[in-house]
């Protein structure tokens, strides 16, 4: 889940349970075994729980992109 949907308005926090960290990753991935190719689901990340993350997806066979975090601008 994208913080700031139900934190402080502007914050993204990170996807990791019980973290509220500023994230810094974005991290794309699915699972292929019950979604095609257009399914994706995303994860921020922290500086702190981005590997960890990363590792939890690709031990399952999950295809991953990692990217930076970029904020999209709201008006």
């Amino acid at each position: 889940m994208l913080g700031g949907l139900f934190g402080s308005p502007g914050v993204h926090e990170c996807s990791r349970a019980g973290c509220r960290a500023e994230a810094t990753t974005t991290i794309t991935w699915r699972n292929p075994k019950i979604h095609d190719e257009s399914r994706k689901k995303v994860w921020i990340a922290c500086d702190a729980h981005n590997t960890f993350l990363i590792e939890f997806l690709t031990s399952r066979g999950f295809p991953v992109e990692v990217t930076p975090f970029i904020p999209e601008e709201t008006a």
